[in-house]
């Protein structure tokens, strides 16, 4: 029991809703610390990072659990990967300057990083906004106890086990607040292609958790990724600004039906620190 709870890492934890915690220094034989060196200088800010001013602010926005932390509960999360295409960055980046110098206070998704902070730069605009692996939820992401996690595991991979691929159309930024309004999120949804398969998907993972006597999902599933994310339920505001530059950018011509099209990689089931893949794609 000891090795699985530690390959799952710290109780509770995972990065979509915890807040990293520091861990203890170790310490010698005589039980007193050994401090580190300190690094070189150049190390704080190496090449094409965000700078070391942007790393300390990293930490100052408000973050709080999306449930209580329970000493040997595990968060779990299932959902689809996605990345998106080099060719959209430019434009999406365009679309995020402008919202970000008109509504203050967005985060980038995980990494926490103000987005404000990395407008002055589009190459790292895009790189840390646009470049990192975003998240289509099928199930909500809820505790576990670690007697759970194999049966957890084993029946998702039973009903999800062979997938086709399919195309998944983003076609819609959105504004979403989480359930108890202290976060909202730019987001962008699937409105077309890939909703009937992701919404297959979800209910198959409805399914497993109502085994488990887990919260199902939302009953009108709303598939989408979140980019950026602010403190509070700034909703309306943010919708304002959203709506008015997307009618801007459609003028322009610039904004497509479709803003990017991802192709459908798998499913994947983050408990803890540990990812399980899912399923298989099944190529016609």
């Amino acid at each position: 029991m000891d090795a699985l709870i530690a390959s799952y890492g710290d109780a509770s934890s995972d990065s979509d809703t915890d807040v990293s915690t520091p861990t203890q220094a170790p310490t010698n034989s005589q039980g007193f610390s050994t401090p580190l060196p300190p690094p070189p200088l150049f190390l704080l800010n190496p090449p094409n990072s965000l700078g070391t001013m942007e790393y300390l602010q990293i930490g100052q926005a408000n973050r709080v659990r999306s449930f209580p932390h329970v000493e040997g509960n595990y968060a779990l999360h299932v959902y689809i990967p996605v990345y998106i295409p080099s060719t959209p960055k430019k434009e999406l980046a365009l679309f995020l300057k402008k919202v970000t110098s008109l509504v203050p206070g967005l985060h980038v998704v995980d990494v926490d990083v103000p987005l404000n902070s990395l407008c002055k730069d589009d190459h790292k605009l895009e790189q840390v906004a646009l470049g990192r692996e975003f998240h289509i939820s099928l199930g909500r992401t809820v505790p576990i106890r670690v007697h759970q996690i194999d049966s957890v595991v084993a029946m998702l991979r039973q009903k999800l086990q062979f997938q086709k691929r399919y195309f998944i159309d983003f076609s819609k930024w959105e504004v979403f607040v989480n359930d108890d309004h202290t976060r909202t999120f730019l987001s962008m949804e699937v409105i077309t292609g890939g909703l009937a398969e992701i919404t297959r998907q979800i209910q198959a993972v409805n399914e497993v958790y109502k085994l488990h006597n887990l919260p199902e999902f939302y009953k009108d599933p709303r598939p989408h990724i979140s980019l950026a994310w602010a403190s509070g339920d700034i909703s309306d505001s943010l919708k304002r600004v959203v709506e008015e530059e997307m009618k801007r950018f459609n003028v322009r011509g610039s904004l497509q039906k479709c803003i990017f099209s991802s192709k459908f990689s798998g499913i994947e089931c983050k408990i803890g620190q540990k990812t399980h893949k899912i399923c298989k794609i099944q190529d016609e």
